[in-house]
């Protein structure tokens, strides 16, 4: 594989983890109810009992979603222009930078949904491992 398409196709997916974090925020935003029969069952609680201790849960977590959303979905659009207008660039210290965004990002949140054993976990753990091919070959491009 030469190095243009090795730093085209890294670029692309950055650009896509941009993408899936804005998809991922907007779903929080709009989508996403209070709770999730896995967050149910992580807590060892029935629905009714817990609304019926905190009945504004469900919309304190509303909230809080929307606020994560609008968090996932900036950094979204972040992680998408820089794969797609400062990645070309190859300006110094970009390595790191995607490797800490890639790890606090996709990483951590891919890790927690696994200790939280969610219904999700695998399909979260394909945004983190997409972003490594793309940290691998935009290295290797250099």
């Amino acid at each position: 594989m030469s190095r243009l398409v090795r730093r085209r196709l890294a670029e692309w997916l950055v650009v896509s983890c941009g993408l899936w974090h804005i998809g991922l925020g907007l779903y929080f935003i709009f989508v996403r109810p209070a709770l999730l029969p896995e967050d149910l069952r992580y807590m060892g609680v029935d629905a009714q009992v817990l609304y019926g201790a905190a009945p504004r849960l469900a919309a304190w977590l509303a909230k809080v979603f929307t606020v994560m959303g609008g968090f996932m979905a900036g950094t979204g659009v972040l992680i998408a222009y820089l794969g797609w207008k400062v990645m070309p660039l190859r300006t110094r210290g970009m390595t790191a930078a995607l490797a800490l965004t890639g790890a606090l990002t996709l990483v951590l949140m891919s890790a927690v949904n696994f200790a939280l054993q969610s219904d999700f976990r695998w399909l979260l753990a394909l945004p983190p491992i997409g972003w490594f091919i793309a940290l691998g070959l935009y290295v290797r491009a250099a």
